[in-house]
């Protein structure tokens, strides 16, 4: 395809070229093992290189006026909306995304690229009171300068650009790794738009690359004042290592195990649709996906009967057919993993009300119950179409299983009276909760982020605004300062 193949390069200081590395990355097609483009890796030289151009081109970008600034955001909105169809049929091919999961990737990146152009304009100073007579302290909101962003393959274009087009807006310049199953949609693709969109070269650079040939040169380097990663806890951990002695901010958008509870009162047909997305969209390849449904002994058996119905009626296949519903995991890895997560879980005790099977790398759904109580599989994230039905008795012991795990990021709570579902919300140890809703969403103004092992930091609106600048103090003595000696 040529527009994978038009994209199969590294985009450094403005430059499309070929990495220097010895192997080379090789993108497939998840659903039918068609090769998109095979790019060379980028060495660690080349990184340095990107950070360089990167650092060079900031202090110029800062100081450009803002609404100047705003104008490059906004015909890169432009562009994306103007190759919208050819963009989703990437997402499609790359990642093996199904049309209504490309088109929900695609309004939100366009609604935060929106909210983007907003934040050119938001950073605002301050004059605050001194003690010394005749001080003024003036207060700034400066770029920290060069970011670095680690995006995953989940949804590659939207959480690249989610802070990739922030970090620009607010005077930075960015240096974007992502993810090697998808280099297209979550790299080179963006650095296009913004290319097209007028960028100046230097200001957002793309390295295709792996650990493997760079280790943690992305992190260590001298340049970058705060790294962005979103992906899986136990890489997020390392990369706050590794900030931590370079001392680097970090901003970690990491794993989830969200509830999705139903208690007694709850409207069942709306909470099994609501729960029904919340696991299997994007064949559960979702951090904020409902890994845990709760529900309540008193519509327990409803429950059950009309979501595993539901369930079984998902279409899965190629997720080009726009009838498809569950598509592809990401790599043969992934669906082996899961095949075997469901197996190893229903050995040890667990029924499986619909056990799914693995044809290459479409894993048909599974729905798991009765599981023992110190399941594994209860405190990890399932990156798969695996729904876990766990029933409770009342609101207390609701709250207790939702807290045992080790991850707060998203959660849902399904009821017949709202001002209940805040108070058990405001029980759950999240950053995130949803009342008569699914557990998958984000917007643009809301601070989007998880507690304990779910990451660090907020992303969206103001929470930019904290995680891609920093503050300035200025003092002026209109006066004359007294001195001890």
């Amino acid at each position: 395809m040529s527009f994978f193949t038009d994209l199969a390069h590294q985009y450094i200081d403005g430059e499309w070229r070929p990495g220097k590395g010895s192997w080379d990355i090789i993108d497939f097609n998840p659903f039918n093992g068609e090769k998109l483009a095979s790019i060379p890796v980028a060495t660690a030289e080349e990184v340095d290189q990107a950070y360089r151009a990167a650092e060079r081109a900031q202090q110029a970008w800062a100081d450009t006026n803002p609404y100047a600034r705003r104008t490059v955001l906004e015909k890169a909105l432009r562009i994306v909306e103007e190759r919208e169809p050819e963009i989703a049929e990437a997402i499609v091919a790359e990642l093996g995304g199904t049309h209504l999961k490309a088109g929900f990737e695609l309004h939100l990146a366009k609604e935060f690229l929106r909210e983007a152009i907003q934040l050119a304009l938001r950073p605002a100073g301050q004059i605050l009171p001194s003690p010394t007579e005749g001080k003024e302290n003036r207060v700034y909101r400066v770029p920290v300068g060069v970011v670095g962003v680690i995006s995953p393959f989940n949804f590659p274009f939207l959480l690249s650009l989610k802070s990739v087009a922030p970090a620009l807006a607010l005077g930075n310049a960015v240096v974007l790794k992502p993810h090697q199953n998808t280099p297209i949609c979550g790299g080179t693709l963006l650095a296009k738009v913004f290319e097209d969109a007028g960028l100046p070269a230097g200001l957002l650079n793309v390295v295709v690359t792996d650990i493997a040939e760079i280790g943690d040169t992305l992190l260590e380097h001298p340049v970058p004042q705060v790294i962005s990663f979103t992906g899986s806890d136990k890489v997020g951990r390392h990369v706050a290592t590794v900030c931590a002695a370079n001392l680097k901010r970090v901003v970690l958008e990491l794993g989830g195990n969200s509830a999705l509870i139903v208690l007694d009162d709850a409207d069942v047909d709306y909470a099994v649709d609501a729960a029904v997305f919340s696991r299997y969209v994007h064949q559960g390849q979702v951090c904020m996906a409902a890994n845990r449904i709760l529900v309540d002994r008193a519509v327990e058996a409803e429950f059950t009967e009309k979501f595993v119905a539901k369930v079984a009626s998902l279409t899965v296949g190629d997720p080009a057919d726009p009838a498809t519903q569950i598509g592809p995991l990401i790599n043969s890895s992934q669906a082996e993993s899961v095949s075997r997560l469901v197996d190893e879980t229903v050995e040890s005790g667990a029924t499986a009300l619909l056990h799914g099977r693995a044809d290459g790398n479409l894993v048909s759904p599974s729905v798991l119950t009765d599981l023992p109580a110190d399941s594994p599989v209860l405190q990890q994230e399932i990156f798969g179409p695996v729904a876990l039905l766990v029933p409770f008795d009342g609101e207390d012991e609701a709250v207790r299983i939702a807290n045992d795990t080790p991850y707060g990021l998203s959660g849902a709570v399904h009821t017949g009276n709202i001002e209940r579902g805040v108070r058990v919300g405001q029980r759950i140890h999240t950053g995130m909760i949803h009342i008569n809703d699914g557990t998958v969403h984000d917007e643009p103004i809301v601070p989007f982020g998880g507690e304990k092992s779910s990451g660090l930091g907020r992303l969206n609106g103001e929470s930019m605004v904290e995680a891609f600048t920093t503050q300035k103090w200025i003092s002026v003595q209109h006066g004359r300062s007294q001195f001890p000696f």
